[in-house]
């Protein structure tokens, strides 16, 4: 008996220091060398800008004598970043940072706690009370302020979709090596390649978000969302939407993968032509065999480029001071010069703060001998709002027109049928 009593003791007293474990891996509260642990959720995979995180972590622990951070890729973007982020909250934890997409802005701040950064500077660091006033345009803060107005991140990845040409293809087609510039003439030439090179003319890239569909869409002026409505399947909207429609179904000139195989079938020479973020610039860069270049996003006839906001901000999503503090220490990093110009030459994303196309710490030089960045700078007046579906119906709304996507360029579906029944029940969501 007194051998199992000792037994039982001992026990209670191993799960004592595993609880004890498990609650400062939860609250992140130090390390055996005494720093403030935290997670950094991105969304970033290793062919866009994920090696990058992992250099910039690296850099950040190794001169920081207060803050360890852990860096965690979420796939499926920012849609599956939020949904693993309920199943961490409801699990009762959290990260400290996140990447938040612009299209779930609104939807992540009426479901989640998150403490503004001013606040946490605010409190705690006097040094830095107008970093943002000094640092980033008006325009451009605003893009992480939710429909009431608060500033809930700061951006942190700004990107457009750019048209990615290979130009040894459309030479071969009997085509301008200079690309399209609008849909119409973007069709046609699909067409071409095909028929005359048997390869595909076209592939838009297909995520788990509508972002270059809103391109599409609203460049033709319809609207994602009017007045808190969805009017997506607008006369504009379905003839748009029916230009890529019949590039896949009818035509079979333009591929329906996914984005990742869409995108590498680009890189080996399948695909004449590319719509994707230029984020995807270093990664196409670095691997294409052929010449290679980006132009502007096409335009509509007679009708005015709109093209939303692509990338994300950081929000601070840390329960406890001491993991606001670190975060902020993180995020400070993450934000100077040197590590901003690191980011866009791993990614293609447009700084989001002033001051450091110029820097010569920053990306003059890179700039000066990376050509295709230009398209995406050139076309940064047609930025709009990536549109975020209100209330809590958000995320639904977003895998409708998923869903309505795959069954339309899956030919199961008319573009007029699916876009109607589609906007019906969103609106209906959204009551």
């Amino acid at each position: 008996m007194k051998l199992w009593s000792k037994f039982v003791l001992l026990f209670a007293v191993m799960l004592t220091l595993a609880a004890c474990s498990s609650s400062d891996q939860e609250s992140g509260s130090s390390t055996e060398g005494g720093k403030t642990k935290i997670e950094y959720w991105h969304v970033n995979a290793e062919t866009q800008g994920g090696k990058t995180v992992e250099a910039l972590v690296e850099e950040f622990n190794a001169q920081s004598d207060t803050v360890e951070v852990v860096a965690k890729y979420n796939p499926d973007m920012y849609k599956g970043l939020m949904q693993n982020l309920q199943a961490e909250v409801a699990a009762g934890s959290s990260p400290a940072i996140v990447q938040i997409g612009w299209a779930f802005l609104d939807y992540f701040s009426n479901n989640f706690s998150y403490v503004t950064p001013q606040e946490v500077i605010d409190a705690h660091f006097e040094e830095d009370k107008t970093f943002f006033e000094d640092n980033f345009l008006p325009n451009i803060m605003d893009l992480a302020k939710n429909s009431e107005g608060t500033q809930v991140g700061i951006p942190y990845s700004l990107s457009t979709p750019v048209l990615y040409i290979n130009r040894d293809l459309l030479k071969e087609a009997g085509l301008p090596t200079t690309g399209p510039t609008t849909w119409e003439q973007l069709k046609e030439d699909a067409k071409a390649v095909l028929d005359t090179t048997g390869k595909y003319g076209f592939y838009m890239q297909e995520p788990a978000d509508n972002w270059a569909t809103q391109a599409l869409l609203e460049s033709n002026g319809a609207k994602i969302i009017t007045d808190g409505k969805a009017t997506f399947g607008s006369e504009k909207g379905i003839e748009a939407y029916s230009l890529l429609s019949d590039m896949v179904v009818e035509d079979k000139s333009a591929l329906h993968i996914g984005w990742d195989q869409g995108v590498q079938s680009f890189i080996d020479g399948n695909v004449a032509m590319l719509y994707t973020t230029i984020a995807q610039r270093s990664n196409i860069q670095n691997n294409a065999q052929f010449d290679v270049a980006t132009i502007k996003s096409p335009a509509w006839e007679g009708e005015e480029v709109k093209l939303p906001a692509g990338g994300a901000m950081l929000a601070i999503t840390a329960q406890e001071e001491e993991q606001q503090k670190a975060a902020w220490e993180f995020m400070k990093f993450l934000y100077n010069v040197e590590s901003v110009a690191k980011w866009t030459e791993g990614t293609g994303y447009v700084p989001a703060r002033e001051g450091v196309a110029d820097a010569e710490n920053g990306l003059k030089q890179f700039l000066a001998e990376n050509k295709m960045m230009q398209a995406a700078i050139d076309q940064m007046s047609g930025v709009v709002p990536w549109t975020s579906f209100p209330g809590d119906a958000g995320l639904q709304a977003e895998q409708l027109l998923l869903d309505v996507r795959d069954q339309i360029l899956g030919g199961s579906v008319t573009v007029e049928e699916g876009l109607t029944s589609t906007e019906q029940s969103i609106n209906k969501l959204l009551k």
